[in-house]
């Protein structure tokens, strides 16, 4: 059955990203051409304006496709935002092992692994800035060796990732001790997935675990970390389980309004409705670097929160924001009506939904239902 969705995820990944592309890219950090597959989201071309953002996956000749899987299956359900993914492949000639060399005094990087430090913020990171549009919220993943590697990365002053999927890693040394260090006191919001099995070999799940046991003390609010201890599972099964965790615990504020979070938080509020709504989307921008409207299903959220606890003044409020977000469509003029109506001033009401009838219609708002509106409030 995992293995079945996990096919299922990486055809999905097919139709939703339409641009996949492979090239080789010269490094003169590595005195080589290394392999690297791009996936760009379908709305790429489409929205021109559009920022998306970015995940780099280590060992890309075999995680690229189940990221680009989950990527594609969460955003095609708005639960994860359109990602871009780079691959780099690491499959030939040893690559991923010399590409992670450290060394064993220092539990840093030396020679082919301190080059491909600086390859990947040197020359690729720039590289994919100047020719896509990225947001600024990016993401670093690997697995068993590339996962301990990328971890190097927390080390610099300011990290040149946000987020870090470390599956299964071997830990350099110093690290059980040096990652909780630097999680303590960066000073933007960081995101940290570790994940390990009963497969995995012991020692490595006694360095996990140990690590684990540390950072959850951390009490820095910029950190939202997440740890997972499969049972049952693999070195390599694991994998398929720790990608889509990951993934949603980054992008959990990202998620629509949820039927649970609308029945156990937003409807319980006597007032405030608006603000709750303008709150989670700043937190959206303020944690992930994404800015982008308030979703028309959130909008009706909020609406029927309102309804619910009669705080009718707040549809003013909603239909500001409508303006803002949706300036073309009648959105805001059905959110003002709305109050004129429920306050009982079914004149005005119907003036407004009258006047609407000119503005581009919005999913199941339409002409028709603006325009029967207004014939039924002047019978009344």
């Amino acid at each position: 059955m995992k293995k079945f969705f996990f096919t299922i995820l990486v055809l999905f990944s097919i139709d939703f990203y339409s641009q996949t592309t492979k090239f080789l890219f010269p490094s003169e950090k590595l005195g080589e051409k290394r392999e690297i597959t791009i996936g760009l989201p379908q709305s790429y071309e489409n929205n021109p304006e559009k920022k998306y953002p970015i995940i780099i996956v280590l060992d890309g000749d075999y995680l690229f496709d189940p990221f680009l899987g989950s990527l594609s299956y969460g955003a095609y359900w708005d639960d994860l935002p359109e990602t871009i993914v780079v691959g780099i492949s690491q499959n030939k000639n040893n690559e991923r092992e010399s590409d992670s060399t450290y060394g064993d005094t220092t539990g840093l990087p030396i020679d082919h692994g301190s080059a491909f430090f600086e390859f990947i913020g040197l020359e690729l990171m720039p590289y994919i800035e100047e020719k896509y549009r990225i947001a600024p919220f990016k993401i670093i993943a690997g697995h068993d060796t590339t996962a301990g590697y990328l971890n190097f990365y927390l080390y610099k002053d300011v990290p040149l990732f946000d987020g870090y999927i470390s599956i299964s890693p071997i830990l350099a040394k110093g690290m059980i001790k040096r990652i909780p260090e630097r999680l303590a006191v960066i000073d933007k919001p960081i995101f940290y997935y570790l994940s390990t099995a009963d497969g995995d070999i012991k020692k490595m799940q006694n360095n996990i675990k140990e690590l684990d046991s540390v950072v959850r003390t951390i009490s820095n609010p910029k950190l939202e970390y997440k740890f997972n201890n499969f049972k049952e599972e693999s070195h390599y099964s694991m994998v398929s389980l720790s990608i889509p965790k990951a993934l949603n615990y980054f992008f959990s504020v990202y998620s629509p309004i949820s039927t649970k979070e609308f029945l156990d938080v937003i409807v319980k509020l006597p007032d405030g409705h608006v603000n709750y709504l303008l709150n989670k989307y700043e937190t959206i921008k303020t944690s992930l670097n994404i800015k982008m409207p308030i979703r028309v299903n959130d909008y009706r959220a909020i609406e029927a929160a309102i309804l619910k606890n009669k705080t009718y003044d707040e549809f003013k409020e909603l239909s500001d924001l409508a303006k803002r977000d949706y300036p073309k469509s009648m959105l805001s003029d059905f959110y003002l009506g709305l109050m004129y109506e429920k306050k009982g001033d079914l004149k005005k009401a119907a003036k407004i939904y009258q006047g609407a009838y000119l503005k581009g219609e919005i999913r199941d708002l339409t002409t028709q239902i603006m325009l029967d509106k207004a014939e039924e409030l002047r019978q009344q």
